[in-house]
C-alpha cells in the first residue's frame, strides 16, 4: 500500500464530515475557565472555554486550528461534553489515548464516535494534534478549584 492510499484512508469521508460540521465553535462571554495548547510538531491549537456549574458542564465554546483529525476529535467532544464532569471527560481523553498507543478498545459512550480514529493509531506525528481538545478541556477545568 503506498503512502498516498495510506493517508485516504486516513481522512476517511466520515473524518471529513465530523471536523466539517464541529459544533460550538463560539468562544463563550463568561467561561468558568479557559485554557490553550498548541501541538509542537504540527502547530494544531485548540482554546476551549468551560462553563460549569457544580462540576458538570454546562456550556462549552472552542477555537480549533488543527488538522482534520484534530477537528474530528474537537468535534466529538464538543457534541457530548455538556452535561459531563471532568472525570467523565478524562476517561474519555485516557480511552482515546489507549486506543492511539497501546492498542485498546475504542472510547465507550458518549465518547464512542472517536472510533472514526482507530486508523490514525499509525501515525504517531498526528496523535498530538487529536488530544488538543481534550487535553485543553482538562486543563481549563483543572485550573478550577471545585
Amino acid at each position: 500500500m503506498s503512502a498516498e492510499t495510506d493517508m485516504i484512508k486516513l481522512y476517511s469521508g466520515r473524518i471529513l464530515a465530523l471536523a466539517a460540521d464541529m459544533p460550538r465553535t463560539a468562544r463563550l462571554a463568561a467561561p468558568t475557565a479557559t485554557a490553550n495548547r498548541r501541538a509542537p510538531l504540527c502547530g494544531s491549537t485548540v482554546t476551549v472555554d468551560v462553563q460549569l456549574i457544580d462540576g458538570i458542564v454546562t456550556d462549552y465554546g472552542q477555537d480549533v486550528k488543527a488538522c482534520a483529525l484534530g477537528q474530528a476529535a474537537a468535534a466529538v467532544l464538543g457534541s457530548n461534553i455538556v452535561g459531563l464532569s471532568a472525570a467523565q471527560i478524562r476517561t474519555g481523553r485516557d480511552q482515546l489515548i489507549a486506543m492511539l498507543k497501546h492498542d485498546g478498545p475504542p472510547p465507550a459512550a458518549p465518547f464512542d464516535d472517536l472510533s472514526v480514529l482507530l486508523p490514525a493509531k499509525d501515525y504517531k506525528n498526528r496523535h498530538a494534534s487529536i488530544l488538543l481538545a481534550f487535553d485543553a478541556t482538562l486543563d481549563a477545568l483543572g485550573t478550577l478549584h471545585t
